[in-house]
């Protein structure tokens, strides 16, 4: 993680940051500190993910909205960009015209973890969700074959640990049905991918 030469930036001029490139940032105590781009694995199994999503949506005829990269403001200089988020239709249409960083905590955050992100994934933003209550965190990682599902209860997550073939239990989305494997095939391309 690198940070960049701007020294302090309010979240209002994060949200019209543009320093020319097609880099990605996140601010952090009122720092830019820039994103790696991620590994075709990572891509692949946000893309796994993503399509399972809004399979799910459109299946229970839901408004629900997933967005992959959008921001989340945690704090007062402070916004994550996630690899996955389900927001409400009302959410989205609050940031029809402007800088797609939600302020209202969504419904459900999805983070691939990288060898660089391991801290800012398990730690940082998962403090940083909690307080912000988002009421369901998953922290996929594909280092440790394993997908942690967080539940929000009174202020803190409860963690559940899913590994292997052990389908995915999630709140937001009951009927989901996928297991660990699968979603860890899909980051693979030396493997069959079934999806």
């Amino acid at each position: 993680m690198v940070t960049t030469p701007v020294t302090s930036i309010t979240f209002e001029e994060y949200l019209t940051y543009d320093d020319g490139s097609d880099f990605h940032y996140e601010l952090v105590d009122g720092k830019l500190e820039l994103m790696n781009p991620p590994s075709i694995e990572h891509f692949l199994i946000v893309d796994f993910l993503d399509t399972a999503l809004k399979a799910e949506i459109k299946g229970c005829n839901s408004t629900w909205l997933c967005f992959r990269e959008s921001g989340v403001r945690t704090g007062r200089n402070k916004s994550r960009l996630t690899d996955l988020c389900v927001v409400t239709l009302e959410q989205a249409r609050e940031l029809l015209n402007a800088s797609a960083v939600f302020e209202s905590p969504p419904l459900l955050i999805i983070e691939v973890v990288s060898p660089e992100s391991v801290k800012r994934d398990y730690r940082h933003k998962r403090s940083e969700y909690a307080a912000l209550e988002v009421p369901e965190y998953w922290i996929v990682d594909p280092l440790q074959a394993k997908i942690s599902v967080l539940l929000l209860e009174d202020g803190f997550y409860e963690e559940t640990v899913f590994t292997a073939n052990q389908q995915i239990l999630s709140r937001t989305f009951p009927e989901l049905g996928i297991a660990v494997d699968r979603i860890f095939t899909a980051g693979n391309l030396n493997q069959e991918r079934r999806d």
